[in-house]
C-alpha cells in the first residue's frame, strides 16, 4: 500500500517510460518517412530529366572501386574558388 502512495513510483516512473518509449517510436516513424520521401523524390526528378536511375541495390563497393581505379588521381590541380565576399 505504501508503494501506491509514493509519488515517484505513481507519477515519475510511468512518465519516464512514456518519454523513453516515445523517443524510440518517433525515431522509427521519422526514419521511414525520410527514407521513402527521398527515394520517390529522386526517382521522379530523374524521370523528368530523362536520367536512368540505378536502384540502391545495384551500386556496390566493387563497382565504385572500379570507377575510382579508372580515374587519374595522381595528376590533379587544386583550384580554389572565390568566396562570395571576395568577388
Amino acid at each position: 500500500m505504501s508503494l501506491l502512495k509514493n509519488k515517484t513510483l505513481r507519477y515519475g516512473v510511468p512518465f519516464v517510460i512514456l518519454v523513453v518509449g516515445a523517443s524510440f517510436g518517433l525515431r522509427e516513424f521519422t526514419q521511414l518517412r525520410y527514407t521513402y520521401r527521398q527515394q520517390t523524390a529522386y526517382y521522379t526528378e530523374a524521370k523528368k530529366l530523362g536520367i536512368e536511375v540505378k536502384k540502391p541495390g545495384e551500386v556496390t563497393l566493387e563497382s565504385e572501386y572500379e570507377k575510382v581505379k579508372q580515374m587519374n588521381i595522381d595528376n590533379w590541380k587544386n583550384v580554389r574558388i572565390p568566396r562570395p565576399w571576395e568577388e
